[in-house]
């Protein structure tokens, strides 16, 4: 086993750090190696996304079957590489809607057209963001009800009984894909007012299945979902 030498230069004693089989050195050098590498993955992921964190684990099954609890999930500033058909409000917005995307030959992402946005509830920062499909864009003041999915508007029976319409502002109408915990628009449900395009953090992008339980169990938010 390595052992150092009074006398010896810094150069010396770097060298033997690098060098030595001494067991505690040689797990210490591992460990920050280690950490060196997940910094530099995340420095390069943040150069490509343009958001940080790059990577999000999803907390719930609102996104089911398309994303599932404890997926580790890609998230891309929105504005870096929009799909086809990214709704144009006063400035381009770089998302593109269920609306558009649904079209024969449109822009999908997660088994259902249009893009899935990461967004902070009603705007609020430090909160647990929402990750749900964009569906369509109102304008504000719209009375968005008969332009919406009657399926997805609960049980009101026009503008005056529906949340948020008219619509307080210009954004997107949002909802989770799955059907069961997520029945009606997340502006009907109460989740959030509609989407202005600066609350959206960015679009998922790809996943990782059940990579983000290591968050989740660290967290203590795992559930059954994430029993590994």
């Amino acid at each position: 086993m390595g052992s150092r030498d009074d006398g010896e230069t810094p150069l010396d004693s770097l060298r033997w750090v690098l060098t030595t089989d001494d067991e505690r050195v040689v797990y210490v050098r591992e460990l920050l190696g280690s950490v060196f590498a997940v910094v530099m993955v995340g420095v390069v992921l943040f150069g490509v996304s343009g958001v940080w964190p790059p990577m999000v684990a999803v907390e719930s099954g609102s996104m089911d079957p398309n994303l599932q609890r404890g997926d580790l999930v890609f998230v891309m500033e929105e504005h870096r590489f929009p799909g086809e058909g990214a709704h144009v409000a006063d400035e381009p917005t770089g998302v593109v809607p269920n609306r558009v995307g649904a079209q024969p030959g449109g822009y999908a992402k997660f088994g259902a057209g249009g893009d899935v946005v990461v967004y902070s509830r009603d705007g609020r920062a430090g909160g647990t963001p929402v990750i749900h499909r964009a569906m369509f864009w109102v304008n504000d003041s719209e009375n968005w009800y008969d332009k919406a999915n009657p399926d997805y508007l609960g049980n009101a029976a026009d503008c005056e009984e529906l949340r948020n319409c008219p619509a307080p502002h210009a954004g997107f109408i949002t909802k989770g894909d799955n059907p069961a915990t997520n029945p009606n628009y997340d502006q009907v449900a109460g989740i959030s007012r509609p989407v202005r395009p600066d609350w959206v953090v960015g679009t998922a992008e790809f996943r990782i299945p059940k990579l983000g339980c290591i968050r989740l169990i660290a967290s203590g938010d795992a559930g059954a979902g994430c029993v590994l």
